[in-house]
């Protein structure tokens, strides 16, 4: 067992993989396949796609999770499709159909001011098809058991929303939101309003912050391709080159590995800005996610997450 623990050590890698995940299996599927087929027994994302979307998915190798809770609420952007005159209980195209009406007569103006009224900050509720959970348990294997999906609504924001084309009942969008936000949601929102339902068709996801599809690798290609892997995956160090970073001296340096609460150096401590700081050895070794905090009367590095 020691033996193959070690193997495993070996293997696995430290940094992130910007995969361009197809439309049609889950986020786990993708996450599962790369755990199994190249040797990484550690592994997270930071943020699912539903099967139906494609795009950015960012997914965390090794110590590269610890970084989950500050990536997982970065900005979103992504690409769309809807048909309008038909809803599903999904909301998107996947679904079971629950209604269609007649969209001849609709003013493409009025699709188009539909959309761009998205922008702004509401709450949204949350598809019983997802999955949120209820007392430890996915909404949608309730609602898939027929059983009462209780509503539960969250504060979204949509920062811009335009509408690419409209040719009812066809309309594309892109969207930039929050992390969180159900853009298929968004869609059946607009359905209601025009009064003929519409569904999502097609998703993909534009960027992650600070990740865009520019940077991603395909799942196939990168199954196939294990010995080009490491040559996929950014390193930590790189990940961090858009945070602000703090350089610690050999001595600052051994204390943060050893857990310490160590003092803000006193040029720094006049000009301290709030917020997480990636603090890094002299050699540009990641060694912490930290916050400067008032401690025993003077400005001290609290240990968020630890990186080495």
């Amino acid at each position: 067992m020691g033996r193959r623990r070690r193997r495993e050590d070996e293997r696995q890698l430290h940094g992130v993989l910007v995969l361009n995940k197809p439309s049609g299996p889950t986020s786990t599927d993708c996450l599962n396949r790369i755990k199994r087929e190249l040797g990484q027994p550690v592994i997270g994302h930071a943020g699912t796609l539903d099967p139906l979307a494609s795009g950015v998915l960012v997914v965390l190798l090794g110590k590269a999770t610890r970084l989950a809770t500050h990536l997982l609420g970065a900005r979103k952007t992504y690409q769309g499709a809807l048909r309008l005159g038909l809803a599903t209980d999904t909301y998107d195209i996947q679904g079971k159909v629950v209604e269609e009406r007649p969209c001849d007569g609709l003013d493409p103006e009025e699709i188009r001011r539909a959309v761009l009224d998205w922008k702004g900050t509401s709450l949204q509720e949350v598809p019983a098809y997802s999955a949120a959970k209820h007392q430890g348990r996915p909404l949608y294997e309730l609602a898939r058991a027929g059983e009462e999906v209780p509503v539960k609504e969250k504060d979204v924001t949509v920062y811009t929303a335009e509408a690419l084309m409209v040719q009812p009942p066809e309309v594309a969008f892109r969207v930039a939101c929050s992390a969180g936000t159900y853009v298929r949601s968004l869609v059946h929102s607009l359905g209601k309003r025009l009064g003929c339902g519409a569904t999502m068709t097609a998703l993909t996801r534009e960027e992650s912050e600070p990740f865009s599809l520019g940077q991603a690798h395909g799942l196939e290609e990168t199954l196939s391709d294990p010995e080009g892997f490491g040559a996929r995956v950014l390193p930590i160090a790189e990940v961090l080159k858009g945070w602000l970073q703090v350089e610690l001296g050999p001595d600052e340096a051994k204390g943060v590995r050893n857990g310490m609460r160590i003092p803000v150096a006193p040029d720094l401590a006049k000009s301290a800005s709030p917020g997480v700081k990636a603090l890094l050895s002299e050699a540009g070794e990641p060694l912490a996610l930290a916050e400067a905090r008032h401690l025993e009367g003077r400005l001290k590095w609290v240990i968020l997450r630890g990186l080495f």
